[in-house]
């Protein structure tokens, strides 16, 4: 990545001579408002703020760090990781424009390569610029000089579109869900946590007493032992000098030998859900019993937000016991949650990309594309599926788009390897433009080193040329992937720039509070709740055109589970 984009010194130093040499000149408020709606360069030192503006030259500013924020809104701030930067004026009492317009150089490292992993200036500096400076050194000049040449490769890399369509529209909208937060019952949520410790307790005496003595459940030592040693149950691996291994994968293979095995994932589900959520989220409200997440935008290498400090996107969902979490996250008084979610963005989108006529059709005529595909899947009429049917063809559907092997589909719908590889063959034959697809993405991705979604974003892939034979498995399975899990991420940020736009520009009030993958959570006053759910839903389906209907489902409530 850097030799990729370094750029030369020579190209750089005539550019940079004057800025480096130029010191920073002290300066009050009152001299800065020249600055405002202007494009300014800011580094936030500990005790000043230091500012480059190509007509004022290198300044710095120490007075009243509130009164800055009067200058800063509605300009062209070049900037490092800009939605600190707002809620850092955010908690001075500073609210800045809609009009301000971050250019934040995280973000612009990230779209050029979404996984190379946080670089601050510093290190971008000598990255783009060939040019170094001190770890704590104030250098805006540089800040705007970066600007200048990562735009340049992002417009001649086609990802124009992703930084100022996406990206930097995003900053400010997740901001704003940061700072409202999502409200819980801590009650309740104190309640529950109680009643998982009871269980907790529970299940920690049936298994010493299925042991024949206690231990510390928690390490995986001890667990070892009492299970393969004391207990002789066998070890479905072969086992490593670091001794037995005691992971969700391992103990899932063991369920059919003792129901010790049970009580213990049972346990360990049991005690994170307590430990990291029930037990932890209380704690960390703020006075309205708010949660406020931090949505890391430059972190994944599919596009996806993440979620951080606390997580609320892995929040459980697929068991009653992690359901039940969600009931404690409510709307305010007088409000509710009006919940959006994509269906199947996924596999509308592989069908799309792929131009599958079969896939496609479906989509279009609204029939059940898992029926449809055990239909094709098993040769048997779309009448005669069975539920079972349905579901093992289910998991070849999202599968497919994550490069799945016979083996790997075997272990999820518990078949042989053999009947599994036929069911993929099966679906192949059936969905033959799917599978020129994938092979073609594969071998372009070879050739170029990355893949890209619609809309331009790129992810690189190195593994596929690797020489160990894994690591070519792995960088197959995710140049498959890339292209549709990524552009479902463009999609979902698209859709959250338009439903904020909409909710604004109508007379209600509502706001974002959290998005997790495909689906958007909206806090609505009640009264406007059906009001809501028509322009989240009409904006959402319309997010992006497709060759086949985009639909998203909305339901509402007063709690995150209780939706009608």
């Amino acid at each position: 990545f850097i030799s990729k984009f370094k750029l030369s010194k020579e190209e750089d130093s005539a550019e940079l001579e004057q800025a480096d040499a130029a010191r920073f000149r002290d300066v009050k408020i009152d001299e800065l408002s020249a600055l405002k709606g202007k494009r300014l360069s800011l580094y936030r030192g500990t005790d000043a703020f230091y500012i480059y503006n190509i007509n004022e030259g290198n300044l710095r500013y120490s007075g009243d760090f509130a009164s800055l924020g009067e200058i800063l809104s509605g300009s062209e701030i070049v900037c490092y990781e800009a939605k600190a930067l707002w809620h850092y004026f955010k908690k001075l009492g500073v609210t800045l424009s809609d009009e301000t317009r971050f250019l934040d150089l995280s973000i612009y490292a990230y779209v050029l390569n979404p996984g190379s992993g946080s670089a601050g200036i510093h290190s971008l500096s000598s990255m783009f610029l060939s040019r170094t400076v001190g770890e704590n050194e104030p250098c805006p000049e540089l800040m705007d000089a970066l600007e200048v040449k990562m735009r340049k490769l992002v417009e001649e890399n086609g990802m124009s579109n992703i930084l100022f369509e996406l990206e930097i529209p995003l900053i400010s909208i997740l901001a704003n869900i940061e700072n409202r937060g999502f409200k819980i019952d801590t009650k309740r949520m104190n309640e529950y946590s109680d009643a998982l410790l009871d269980l907790e307790n529970e299940l920690t005496e049936k298994i010493y007493e299925e042991a024949g003595r206690s231990f510390n459940i928690n390490s995986p030592k001890q667990l070892g032992e009492v299970l393969f040693v004391e207990l002789g149950l066998p070890y479905p691996k072969k086992k490593s000098k670091g001794g037995f291994s005691t992971d969700a994968e391992t103990l899932e293979a063991m369920r059919p030998y003792s129901p010790i095995i049970d009580d213990i994932l049972e346990y360990r589900q049991v005690s994170k859900l307590r430990g990291t959520y029930a037990a932890a989220l209380p704690q960390l409200c703020d006075e309205n019993d708010r949660i406020h997440t931090d949505f890391k935008q430059a972190l994944t290498a599919t596009g996806r937000l993440s979620s951080a400090d606390p997580n609320l996107q892995n929040i459980p969902i697929r068991t009653k016991m992690g359901r039940e979490l969600r009931r404690c996250f409510i709307a305010d008084d007088g409000y509710v949650l009006v919940d959006a979610d994509y269906s199947q963005i996924e596999l509308r989108l592989l069908a799309h990309i792929s131009d599958d006529y079969s896939m496609k059709e479906a989509f279009i005529e609204g029939k059940d594309i898992h029926r449809r595909t055990a239909s094709a899947v098993f040769g048997v009429p779309e009448d005669d599926v069975t539920e079972d049917m349905r579901k093992r063809a289910k998991a070849v559907n999202f599968g497919i788009v994550y490069g799945i092997s016979g083996f790997s589909l075997a272990k999820d719908i518990g078949t042989s390897t053999q009947e599994a590889s036929q069911y993929i063959k099966n679906y192949m034959m059936n969905y033959p433009s799917i599978e020129e697809y994938l092979e073609r993405v594969v071998e372009e991705a070879k050739e170029c080193g990355y893949t890209k979604t619609p809309m331009g974003r790129r992810r690189y892939i190195p593994e596929l040329n690797a020489s160990n034979g894994m690591l070519r498995a792995f960088g197959k399975r995710v140049a498959m992937n890339a292209p549709i899990q990524g552009a479902a991420a463009d999609i979902m940020k698209l859709a959250m720039i338009k439903v904020d736009k909409a909710l604004k520009e109508s007379s209600i009030d509502a706001h974002i509070v959290m998005q997790v993958h495909d689906e958007l959570v909206i806090e609505v006053l009640e009264k406007d709740r059906y009001e809501c759910e028509k322009i989240v839903k009409s904006v959402m389906e319309d997010a992006c055109k497709l060759s086949i209907p985009l639909t998203a489902d909305t339901t509402s409530g007063v709690n995150w589970l209780e939706q009608n």
